[in-house]
């Protein structure tokens, strides 16, 4: 929505005490604006500590869901949630880097966890997806990140390779092993995904 110049200085015209009450009844009505607030206004802790805590969340509970959920569909639901918590974290700190090496540390976790048996399609579906995103956005990165990501991106990459119908499937939807490496990471790697997904694949 676009706001005229009207409309700005209307509100502009509030009296403080009107501010104020409008600025927290529409807090209330968004969670992630109010922890966002919160966060730059007077949070002690930075998105460095943040992101340390969620690394922590994020390990225990994917262990817990692969031991309870592991051969059901109801493990890739869990493991939707946890992701939820990587895009919440996100929106609130604004932590781009964090977006991407918490996501990274999801796949590594889940497939280091994940039963041997089941199947797992939807899944490793899911997981291309989001390493196809992660390196989209290691690409907006400054290039001083990507060193820092370079681990992580090595971790996922190992886990693929010993997961040999995980490993087929990666290849088979147009995703080189090559761009696990930051500074190989295609240009127009949005555009490669565009392409690949209107072939029908990812889905």
């Amino acid at each position: 929505m676009e706001y005229s110049k009207e409309f700005k200085q209307a509100i502009s015209a509030f009296s403080p005490q009107e501010k104020d009450k409008l600025i927290i009844r529409l807090l209330k009505k968004d969670r992630i604006l109010s922890h966002r607030l919160y966060f730059e206004l007077i949070d002690p802790e930075t998105a460095d500590d943040k992101r340390t805590q969620l690394e922590s969340i994020i390990k225990t509970e994917v262990s817990a869901a692969a031991k309870r959920y592991g051969r059901t569909k109801y493990f890739l639901t869990h493991i939707r949630k946890v992701s939820s918590k990587i895009t919440e974290h996100a929106k609130i700190t604004t932590d781009k880097f964090g977006e991407v090496s918490l996501n990274l540390l999801l796949i590594t976790e889940t497939l280091k966890n994940l039963p041997k048996s089941g199947d797992h399609y939807k899944l490793y579906i899911y997981f291309l997806t989001k390493i196809f995103r992660a390196l989209i956005l290691t690409k907006k990165l400054e290039s001083d990140y990507h060193l820092e990501l370079r681990e992580d991106f090595e971790n996922v990459q190992k886990q693929i390779l010993a997961n040999k119908t995980l490993e087929e499937m990666t290849l088979h939807h147009g995703l080189f092993f090559t761009w696990f490496e930051p500074e190989n990471i295609p240009d127009h790697i949005d555009m490669i995904l565009k392409e690949i997904k209107s072939d029908g694949l990812l889905r």
